[in-house]
């Protein structure tokens, strides 16, 4: 299984990594102002500000991929699109509400 590909492919690897479902298009990530700041800010101790990280989060052109992904994988640290887990949450069930 392992050493069967395509002898034909450019990557011979490539068969091999079609055998897990590709999550999605990520490549929005590298757009996003977060990995260019303090990771610290997006995860913050409970009870901590969540300010200066939706500060980023509102300046930033890719903020609408960062939460339908947060959402879309349940995630339940940190800010994500300018949203805390608890605002995805309610947000989530709003729009669950709707549909």
């Amino acid at each position: 299984m392992w050493g069967v590909t395509d002898e034909s492919s450019e990557n011979p690897l490539a068969e091999l990594w079609g055998l897990f479902k590709r999550d999605d298009d990520v490549s929005w990530q590298h757009k996003a102002l977060c990995s260019q700041t303090d990771p610290e800010a997006f995860f913050p101790e409970k009870g901590g500000s969540t300010r200066d990280a939706k500060r980023v989060c509102a300046q930033c052109e890719v903020r609408e991929q960062c939460l339908e992904w947060a959402i879309d994988h349940d995630e339940r640290f940190g800010i994500w699109g300018g949203m805390s887990e608890r605002e995805r949450r309610r947000y989530k069930k709003e729009h669950k509400e709707r549909a």
